[in-house]
């Protein structure tokens, strides 16, 4: 059963992502480390003793739509309400709204436990919390005084209805329309896809956030308008009026994450109300609806970051138990009790503790990475004036990395897991698949880690004419310095081969700006996914030598040896990596014709 690793958690947020620092500097308001600590063994008490124990129930039974409700599995609805009632749904939102305006690093840290315990439960709370940033961020005083405080407090969730059958990634091609009324109102009409928690009974209201155009708005993603659509339309009381002219039409049918209803949305149709068309508030200006929702597109882009890294943990957790009780063959130097037949538990083979670490490398590097980028936002919004472009620019370019690293790894560590459990892996009783079935979706939604990959190279290498980038390497630099001049015996050749890995990721990152420069921009994405790749193997490794630089400091050991693993078994990828980016387009573009 998954257990929050809550001291690894908060060493992780203090002493590799920052948060020690901005404490110790009062940068983080009445903020204290006692608080952190506090918070942090709450959320995990939560997710180890509420909401883990029903993950297999929600896997097992899933969401059902009967009658045109949706019913979700047993135990959870009363689980959402303690949830709620925790105030977990609230902490960093805006106190003007009941929030508790905390860090989003404390945020981050309590989502990756909320998803260990289950990823499928955590992901109607995760849109909730975006769709609360997209509503403060651009909504006008008044939906935001009669939406806010129930979506803040919980008893409301929220969505984002983006995706249409025809539409996945390209949304300037959407077909979802609004009509402007008289009153100051439009109306809605469409159908969108894949929406996370569209419809369900345990909370009173549901606020969906929807992309949709105006008869005359401009072709493409310019001509693109939010607009604020209720479940049930709110009175001026607060009270709940009628229903909207909206509903869920069908449940997808998921590899993954069963318990969490993935809609097909149905706006305007004529099913509810005098009139047909779904009754929506415009959020922000009208074609600049797009700016508005990536306000929640970029939170949840960390927060998918946060599900790989989820996954990962849980994954591994349960593969380490499974490998101390199982007994198998006998390893090389075995010699333990004649309880085991002889026979060795199969972590002491070399092969399985080998995938083992290799979990804990991946889980450890891509939580270090999210962290980070967290705390990047929240210094873009508590540093000095002067310092809050330069951490703006941190945190725009950590977040694809950080959603795409952390996704890939949850793919992969999960993966691993099944591989140690052996054919026990793949049976569905021991739980080590659904893992990999939930973790499957998230390299995918939020954009694809191929879009991601767009975005690092095009737009968040060139900030600042790619100083920011180079300065970002310089900083590494300097903590592989540090490693190099403890010169401590544990660290074997980690600092040689960490700087190693940074000279690849500085030579491709200068051959991309180059590339962008000059116009070439099919070179820089024929290279894009291997560069992001690139770029997060380096950050893995420097931030398991940043915790174990601290670690060592105090005597430990642990992270010492899990950092020199990391870089003399699993860094070295980066040259490879180095040489595609610079070198794989010809052959990418040869190899085209043999698709058709």
């Amino acid at each position: 059963m998954y257990k929050a690793p809550v001291e690894e958690i908060a060493f992780t947020l203090k002493h590799v992502a920052g948060m020690a620092d901005a404490l110790e500097e009062g940068q983080l308001g009445d903020l204290s480390d006692d608080l952190v600590d506090a918070i942090l063994e709450e959320a995990g008490r939560f997710a180890s003793d509420e909401v883990a124990p029903l993950a297999e129930i929600g896997d097992k039974q899933g969401a059902r739509l009967v009658d045109g409700k949706v019913e979700v599995p047993d135990g959870w609805a009363d689980l959402y309400r303690h949830w709620a009632e925790g105030g977990w749904n609230s902490l960093v939102a805006s106190p003007a709204f009941g929030g508790q305006g905390l860090p989003h690093m404390l945020n981050v840290a309590a989502l990756e436990m909320w998803n260990s315990g289950s990823m499928a439960f955590a992901l109607g709370p995760t849109l909730t919390m975006g769709a609360v940033e997209a509503l403060t961020a651009h909504g006008s005083a008044e939906l935001k005084e009669k939406y806010l405080h129930k979506m803040v407090s919980g008893e409301w969730t929220g969505t984002m209805n983006l995706t249409e059958p025809h539409a996945g990634s390209d949304l300037g091609v959407m077909k979802t329309r609004a009509e402007r009324r008289d009153d100051g109102t439009y109306r809605i009409f469409g159908q969108k896809i894949f929406i996370t928690w569209g419809e369900h009974e345990i909370t009173r209201n549901i606020v969906h956030l929807v992309l949709a155009r105006l008869p005359d708005a401009p072709a493409g993603t310019r001509g693109i308008s939010l607009f604020l659509v209720p479940k049930f339309l709110v009175n001026d009381d607060g009270s709940l009026g009628a229903r909207n002219d909206l509903h869920c039409h069908s449940l997808e049918h998921k590899l993954g994450i069963h318990g969490s209803p993935t809609c097909t949305m149905i706006y305007g149709d004529g099913r509810y109300g005098d009139e047909a068309g779904a009754i929506g508030y415009l959020i922000g200006e009208e074609n600049k609806g797009l700016a508005c929702m990536f306000t929640m597109m970029n939170n949840a882009r960390l927060a998918v970051g946060m599900q790989g890294v989820a996954i990962c943990e849980a994954a591994t957790q349960k593969a380490v138990a499974f490998a101390k009780e199982r007994t198998q063959g006998k390893a090389p130097g075995w010699s333990g009790s004649g309880q085991t037949g002889g026979m060795s538990p199969i972590i002491e083979h070399p092969d399985v503790a080998r995938m083992l670490v290799t979990m804990k490398a991946l889980t450890q590097g891509a939580r270090a990475i999210c962290y980070t980028c967290a705390h990047a936002t929240d210094m873009a919004h508590h540093a000095r004036a002067d310092r809050a472009a330069h951490w703006q620019e941190r945190a725009a370019l950590l977040t694809p990395i950080a959603k795409s690293f952390a996704t890939d790894a949850g793919v992969d560590v999960a993966s691993l897991g099944i591989q140690v459990h052996g054919g026990m892996g793949f049976i569905e009783e021991t739980g080590a698949a659904r893992y990999l079935r939930d973790a499957r979706i998230a390299p995918i939604y939020e954009g694809t880690n191929g879009i991601q990959a767009i975005d690092l190279v095009t737009r968040k290498l060139p900030l600042s004419n790619g100083d920011h980038v180079r300065g970002f390497i310089t900083e590494l630099r300097e903590i592989v310095s540090s490693v190099r001049g403890l010169n401590r015996d544990g660290f074997g050749t980690t600092a040689d081969r960490l700087e190693a890995s940074l000279a690849d990721l500085d030579e491709a990152t200068e051959w991309l700006l180059a590339r962008i420069a000059e116009g070439n921009t099919a070179a820089a994405l024929a290279g894009a996914t291997p560069y992001q790749r690139l770029f997060g193997l380096a950050l893995t490794g420097a931030y398991l030598a940043k915790g174990a630089l601290a670690d060592a400091e105090t005597g430990g050991f642990e992270r010492v040896v899990l950092c020199r693993f990391a870089a003399e078994n699993l860094i070295a990828e980066t040259a490879a990596l180095k040489d595609r980016v610079i070198n794989g387009e010809a052959s990418l573009t040869a190899a085209r014709a043999l698709l058709g």
